[in-house]
């Protein structure tokens, strides 16, 4: 095979839609924008909600109670079985599961969670543990330590 041998896979590639090309082509006259008005201008676009002047929906509908999500605790998930990849006796935080790339991303707090299996004896110190997850961990001979769940800062504007 050489360079000149190469061809996408069939179906990769498709013509591409010659708009305002007569009547024939199913794309002539107002070439798929429907009639006159706001939408068939070049240049024009409508934020979405925008309902022409008339109030929106969103501003329609009353806005009460109270939503909690803004105050739940989010924590990353890690599997016991993820903890294998630590040497025998090692202590396992947050920092060294972000360093392996098992904990990624913005969170309250680590969760170990009891999914597989645990063959090595380690001090897992993280912010939270399901039931299984510390009774695995303490079966193979480690030890689960709770330490405080961080806040994260909410936004000042």
């Amino acid at each position: 095979m050489r360079l000149h041998d190469l061809k996408p896979r069939p179906g990769a590639k498709h013509r591409s839609k010659r708009l305002g090309q007569g009547e024939s082509s199913g794309h002539g006259k107002t070439s798929g924008r429907g009639g006159k008005g706001q939408t068939a201008r070049s240049g024009s676009s409508i934020r979405i909600g925008f309902e022409g002047g008339q109030m929106p929906l969103i501003r329609r509908i009353p806005k009460r109670g109270f939503n909690n999500a803004r105050f739940t605790t989010r924590y990353i998930p890690v599997s016991v079985e993820a903890l294998n990849e630590f040497d025998d006796g090692a202590r396992v935080d947050e920092a060294a599961l972000r360093a392996l790339g098992l904990a990624n991303g913005r969170a309250d707090g680590v969760k170990i969670l009891g999914d597989g299996e645990l063959k090595k004896k380690l001090t897992v110190s993280v912010h939270a543990f399901s039931a299984s997850a510390r009774a695995k961990i303490e079966s193979a001979g480690g030890v689960g330590e709770v330490v405080g769940v961080r806040k994260a800062e909410t936004a000042s504007s």
